[in-house]
């Protein structure tokens, strides 16, 4: 089948089985408290499966500690042209040129407040396709303002290689000017509401320069998270464009991780993405300083049982 319809019939079919009372259990309760959230455990889901919050419920059931959604827009979208999500199945891999593909931000709060279930839920937002890059804090900014009050945290991605320019947004150019008025905002909403964290999503293909001037910039404006990484555009698959993710992205996503770790010190909220496909490469990624972990393409390469795996397997704090 293809694989966006393929994508779109798993969910489907995860969302009868979870009614018909399917759950995995976590039987090690490994519950951390970072940056003022409670996660049950430190598996978390990375944003792209379910982009408008339809499948949190039965997602929930799988035993994540987490589950981030979106990447989310202001308007609705409909992402680029068809075919756009590629698997390579000898590799354990996906390339995806989706583009931000979603119902909109307003569309994505309602489900959020619809949910039954207590799941701590990040959300991702973006910036649609059609705003330019001058403009792209304003994006970011409504967003911001309308998921505040329904999410545990914001990722703000600004490293999609799907979407035109989106990357120069982690320049530094642009970096301080955006992290600054986000975190103004966040303040702002802050005094009516809950403290709501925010955590930048950044590419795994950064210079150690870039690398550097993102990290002290996320510093200096007391950003409380960085996610570790993004999809990569280094790859020689015949689509040309899009994001690698799965098995070949594990080695420079976990250098990346390695490496900011030592930029940002100890004690900054750092959650690892990028190749976990088993229960070494998790382990591994927390070896390297990860604070929690993501999976994406694991989980559909591998399904429920690589959720089981993990969270059963490792051992309490």
């Amino acid at each position: 089948m293809p694989s966006e319809f393929s994508h779109f019939l798993a969910l489907e079919g995860l969302r009868i089985i979870s009614l018909l009372g399917f759950k995995i259990k976590d039987e090690n309760h490994n519950q951390s408290n970072l940056i003022g959230i409670s996660f049950s455990n430190k598996l978390g889901l990375a944003a792209g499966l379910d982009k408008n919050g339809d499948y949190i419920d039965c997602l929930a059931s799988l035993g994540f500690g987490f589950l981030e959604i979106g990447t989310v827009t202001p308007k609705p979208q409909k992402g680029n042209p068809k075919p756009r999500l590629f698997r390579l199945k000898g590799q354990k891999a996906l390339v995806n040129k989706m583009g931000f593909n979603n119902k909109g931000v307003d569309y994505l709060v309602f489900r959020v407040k619809k949910k039954n279930v207590g799941t701590t839920i990040g959300i991702s937002i973006g910036k649609n396709f059609d705003t330019p890059l001058e403009s792209a804090i304003d994006d970011y900014l409504m967003c911001l303002n309308k998921v505040y009050e329904v999410a545990d945290y914001v990722a703000i991605n600004i490293s999609s290689p799907n979407t035109k320019n989106l990357r120069n947004l982690q320049s530094k150019n642009y970096i301080n000017t955006l992290l600054s008025t986000l975190k103004a905002r966040q303040l702002e909403l802050a005094e009516y509401s809950k403290y709501t964290p925010i955590l930048i999503k950044i590419s795994p293909d950064m210079t150690y320069d870039e690398l550097q001037d993102l990290a002290l910039s996320a510093l200096q404006n007391n950003i409380d998270g960085i996610i570790c990484s993004n999809t990569s555009t280094q790859h020689s698959y015949f689509s040309g464009e899009g994001g690698l993710s799965g098995r070949p992205l594990f080695q420079s996503s976990t250098d990346v991780l390695e490496i900011l770790r030592g930029i940002v010190g100890k004690d900054f909220l750092i959650i690892a993405s990028g190749g976990v496909m088993d229960l070494e490469s998790y382990n591994m990624k927390i070896d390297k300083g990860a604070d929690l972990v993501q999976i994406y393409t694991g989980f559909v390469f591998e399904g429920p049982y690589i959720v089981n795996k993990i969270i059963n397997s490792v051992s309490k704090n």
